[in-house]
């Protein structure tokens, strides 16, 4: 049965870092955790509206995740930015070209398309490839709100150390990975959200990212009904932080599903 022409579903496909936890090689606590929760896959989301999906970033870990999902359709991908951690999964949209026989609309800043142009020079070569590409239609964001699969989006600038990435807002739900700063031109597009998530990735200060003290504070701020922290690295225990937070924050977790009402 088709879902409502109003509800927006999010699926978080992961809420880690770069490394993921477990980190490769790493004992700690969190690492060694027998709570799915403190199992993160690179950071991204599934966006489900009017029966089309739209992934915002292609991690390396991608392919696993759209299993997960049980995803068949992908009709659109939103790029945050051009770190490894958030495009390299890009190759494994090849099945959902196979399937719905189109190319893919990716979207992104000028500065993020040129490099994923740079990463996968291979896609976009003007030869005849003998094997199968992703087949991808590249459309550059402007940083002006626009409109995919009947849903409005605003980018959100946002600082990632020296680098400008975007985030993204869906009507009532904002989603903000990888920031250390948000301006406040960009607080001003975050007003009366039901559902924000923000980067938190740990409690010790990172020069690219914000901290669980600073996330709370942009909370405190912007108060949205719901708070969602994600990009967390094994600084975190998901059981032991969640008891420390407002009622109404709680950390993001790997197949954490939200539904909220679109207003026309």
């Amino acid at each position: 049965m088709a879902a409502p022409a109003n509800i927006l579903r999010i699926l978080v496909l992961g809420s880690g870092t770069s490394v993921g936890v477990p980190m490769v090689g790493c004992d700690c606590p969190v690492c060694r955790s027998d709570d799915p929760r403190d199992q993160r896959l690179r950071p991204s989301i599934l966006v489900s509206y009017a029966d089309q999906n739209i992934v915002v970033d292609t991690t390396p870990d991608f392919r696993v995740q759209a299993l997960r999902a049980g995803l068949r359709r992908l009709d659109a991908i939103l790029f945050t930015h051009a770190h490894a951690d958030h495009i390299m999964g890009l190759d494994d949209v090849r099945p959902f070209n196979f399937r719905q026989q189109a190319a893919i609309p990716i979207y992104g800043s000028t500065e993020t398309l040129h490099t994923i142009r740079r990463a996968f020079d291979y896609v976009f070569r003007d030869y005849q490839p003998e094997s199968s590409i992703p087949r991808l239609e590249i459309h550059p964001l402007d940083g002006e709100p626009f409109h995919l699969c009947g849903l409005r989006v605003i980018p959100v600038p946002l600082k990632h150390g020296r680098s400008a990435v975007f985030g993204y807002r869906f009507g009532p739900v904002a989603y903000l990975t990888d920031h250390s700063e948000i301006p406040e031109t960009s607080l001003a597009l975050l007003s009366d959200l039901e559902v924000l998530f923000l980067d938190a990735l740990r409690r010790r200060p990172h020069p690219t990212h914000t901290t669980l003290e600073a996330a709370l504070a942009y909370v405190e701020r912007l108060r949205p009904r719901k708070a969602y922290l994600t990009h967390i690295c094994h600084d975190l225990k998901h059981a032991e932080t969640e008891q420390l937070l407002p009622p109404h924050v709680r950390l993001a977790y790997d197949g954490l599903e939200i539904v909220v009402e679109v207003k026309p």
